[in-house]
């Protein structure tokens, strides 16, 4: 027998250094050889070719350890042996009951399950049969495919086609009002004059708004009723309603599954006051404020829409909403009961931006090849389509119609926006930015007389018709929304994780 020169013990793999003769276990001088690469007993070199492998023939196991040899020492170990033995059995015994138990809950689950399936089953069945008994005793041809389920989807409106007529005339009715007062409306007493805005400086931060991961806001507003109070979204997937008079978040609203890209508030009085938003993840969702509990409650999620949505407007008529997407469609849906009623055919571009016409008639609608499409919304029909002279493609990402109703501006190159004049179909004036400067938003104000353009430098702010640069805010960096407050008086934009206020002077 041999026995290991490091350990003492009989080796399981016994190797003999050629240099020394000595016997070591293989893994104890492979070790020592890694660690100092000499023998251990001579301190000679030593690597590992020179170790040789004893070959016991035949083979015996190692001998018990002389502890393990006596008869008290054997029965312990026995006994050590049997408790493990039933502990093991005893945790098998649970986990098998509790196994029964998961097993149980599942089967009465799905016997539940199937029950009520039968029940629903029956009850169509009844319903259908029914429903065939009725049309037969008036004379009603069935309608084809009638007995089979549709999709919630294509159930909420009409896929293609006219509007229906009580849209159409409340459309009609709105237009004739708003355009009989519109043409011969002035600015409001008290609005700020243009030598005012000038002195425009900032007045209020909101900070540490939205996560921080991943941050940043993509859309503002702010609303009429409360001026105080006004809607975020944001890349986190998140709409949020604060309060700047109290500096409170009111409601985080959760429920897309990508970014929110925009945000609006339907308003009206004698109703409840409606939060909408539009996201990457290719749905609208709706909230309405409960007086009871004064809180924000889900009551719509729209998913009529294949592709991202670019673009939510409300309509003037405060009864309906308009959606525009990737998908190269646009939308409108009732706020009454938030059907689809009109869904425009696929047209040539895909849609990246959404403006309303003060009078409600009209949309307009920016795409991805820089071109516009102005739209009647009665009908659907394009009635005009207006291209940047000379342009390269560019996405026309924001769109907004003047008050007066007479001009549009929007982006003719990512660095330079347009005003077009709507009744003679080209391009009123042009403003330059600046190669830095890249558009990511423009706006006209309520009163016709101011316009403003939000980017990657901040805000700019011109006066309409003489096209004056009135004041510029670039403390604000790379600007992603941007709204002008009650009477002019104030000019909101988000950026970042901030939403920034200017006004006049304190």
């Amino acid at each position: 027998m041999f026995f290991c020169s490091i350990s003492g013990e009989p080796p399981q793999d016994p190797v003999v250094s050629s240099k020394s003769g000595h016997v070591y276990e293989r893994r104890l001088i492979l070790k020592y050889i890694n660690d100092n690469g000499t023998d251990p007993l001579t301190g000679e070199k030593l690597e590992e070719s020179d170790l040789l492998t004893v070959k016991a023939n035949p083979k015996a196991a190692p001998p018990r350890p002389p502890a393990a040899t006596s008869t008290p020492a054997l029965l312990h170990m026995l006994q050590n042996e049997w408790d493990a033995l039933v502990l093991e059995m005893f945790a098998l015994k649970q986990q098998y009951n509790s196994t029964r138990q998961e097993l149980s809950y599942a089967l009465y689950a799905q016997d539940a399950a199937s029950r009520v399936i039968a029940r629903l089953i029956r009850e169509r069945d009844a319903a259908r049969e029914a429903l065939a008994n009725v049309q037969a005793t008036m004379g009603i041809t069935p309608a084809s495919g009638a007995a089979e389920d549709v999709e919630m989807a294509e159930e909420n409106g009409t896929q293609e086609g006219a509007l229906p007529k009580e849209i159409v005339d409340q459309i009609d009715e709105t237009q004739q009002n708003l355009s009989a007062t519109r043409k011969k409306r002035k600015a409001p007493a008290g609005y700020t004059s243009t030598a005012e805005v000038k002195t425009f400086v900032a007045t209020h931060t909101i900070p540490s708004l939205h996560s921080a991961s991943p941050a940043g806001m993509t859309s503002l507003a702010v609303s009429r009723l409360s001026p105080s109070q006004f809607l975020t979204g944001g890349n986190d997937k998140i709409v949020q309603l604060y309060d700047r008079s109290t500096d409170k978040l009111l409601a985080s609203l959760k429920g897309h599954t990508k970014k929110v890209n925009h945000v609006a508030f339907r308003e009206h009085e004698g109703e409840s006051t409606l939060i909408l938003s539009a996201g990457a993840d290719k749905i609208a969702k709706i909230w309405a404020h409960d007086s009871a509990s004064s809180e924000y409650i889900p009551k719509a999620t729209i998913r009529t829409h294949k592709g991202e949505l670019t673009g939510l407007v409300v309509h003037p008529t405060n009864s309906i909403f308009a959606l525009s997407s990737l998908d190269k469609t646009y939308s409108l849906h009732e706020l009454s009961n938030f059907t689809q009623v009109y869904r425009s055919a696929p047209g040539e571009d895909a849609f990246t931006s959404l403006a309303i016409h003060p009078d409600g008639a009209l949309l307009a609608l920016g795409t991805l090849s820089s071109k516009i499409q102005i739209c009647d919304v009665r009908s659907g029909n394009i009635a005009a389509s207006i291209t940047p002279p000379d342009a390269s493609p560019f996405t026309v990402n924001s769109l907004s119609f003047s008050e007066n109703g007479y001009h549009l501006l929007a982006p003719d190159s990512p660095s330079s926006v347009a005003i077009w004049d709507l009744r003679k179909m080209k391009t009123a004036h042009t403003i330059p930015l600046g190669e830095g400067f890249k558009v990511n938003k423009v706006l006209y104000d309520y009163s016709a007389q101011y316009l403003g353009v939000a980017g990657s430098e901040g805000i700019r702010v011109f006066a309409h018709k003489s096209w004056d640069e009135l004041v510029r805010f670039e403390e604000a960096g790379d600007v992603s929304d941007m709204v002008f407050g009650e009477q002019g008086k104030e000019i909101w934009a988000t950026s970042g994780r901030e939403v920034r206020i200017w006004g006049l002077p304190a």
